[in-house]
């Protein structure tokens, strides 16, 4: 397949717009190719938990821009339950689409319609010299480079929400391994799309650290354990509970 030609125009965006936008978010892309009009470029991305997620963004003359996740091998098994898992995934996850390839590989797409992106590159077109200026120097990103930073983004978001529900397609026996040491490709995109994102990014808690906090007695709010034995396992009193009849006396 023939390289994509940065030059050619695709509506209103062309492939040296997408090329420039990869520019501004620090990516660099590991393939690119074009066919019959279609540019796309092949990336390798990490999240904050997935690593070696394999993204290729389409320059599509009809649609627009779309990014789409490998995000796991073929589905091997002979049941219904991964494709309900898609089903229910495409209702949690707004903005995504879940899908199943020709393979049965599962696929994960955001798009960027041409309509929106080309409004977009027209406004930059109409801004002035200075005010682009300005814009780059306050540190903020042409408007196509920041929706594709934020569709990239929001995958990778969504492959880190899930990796815990789909170990078991990308390693056998669901055994994950140790990723601790690994240093992510693409920190830049993350330190500046993940805030934008916060249901997808939120820190999930260390069971650890919530364990430890839960047995630390001396944290604020900690049950008091004499109170606790109090009200639950307390020995019962041994003397005998009071007579509330009053005594009327001897009789007269």
């Amino acid at each position: 397949m023939p390289s994509a030609d940065p030059g050619a125009r695709v509506g209103t965006v062309s492939p040296a717009d997408v090329e420039r936008w990869f520019t501004d978010l620090d990516l660099e892309p590991i393939d690119r190719a074009e066919r019959d009009g279609i540019a796309s470029w092949d990336l390798a991305l990490d999240g904050r938990r997935r690593f070696d997620l394999r993204v290729t963004v389409i320059l599509d003359p009809s649609l627009g821009v779309i990014c789409w996740a490998h995000f796991a091998p073929p589905i091997t098994d002979m049941f219904r339950k991964s494709y309900r898992k898609l089903l229910r995934w495409n209702d949690e996850f707004p903005f995504a689409k879940f899908s199943v390839g020709d393979d049965e590989r599962p696929l994960l797409a955001v798009e960027l319609p041409a309509e929106a992106l080309e409004a977009l590159e027209a406004l930059e077109a109409r801004a002035a010299r200075d005010v682009l200026e300005a814009t780059e120097a306050a540190g903020q990103l042409p408007r196509g480079a920041d929706a594709l930073g934020t569709a990239l983004a929001r995958i990778l978001g969504i492959a880190d929400r899930l990796l815990d529900d789909t170990k078991d397609w990308l390693w056998l026996g669901g055994r994950m391994p140790d990723q601790s040491g690994r240093t992510r490709r693409n920190e830049t995109l993350l330190d500046r799309f993940a805030p934008l994102l916060p249901d997808l990014f939120a820190t999930n808690p260390d069971p650890a650290a919530a364990a430890d906090q839960d047995a630390d007695p001396d944290r604020e709010g900690a049950p008091d354990p004499a109170a606790a034995a109090d009200q639950d396992g307390a020995p019962a009193d041994p003397r005998p509970a009071a007579d509330p009849t009053p005594d009327p006396g001897p009789n007269p």
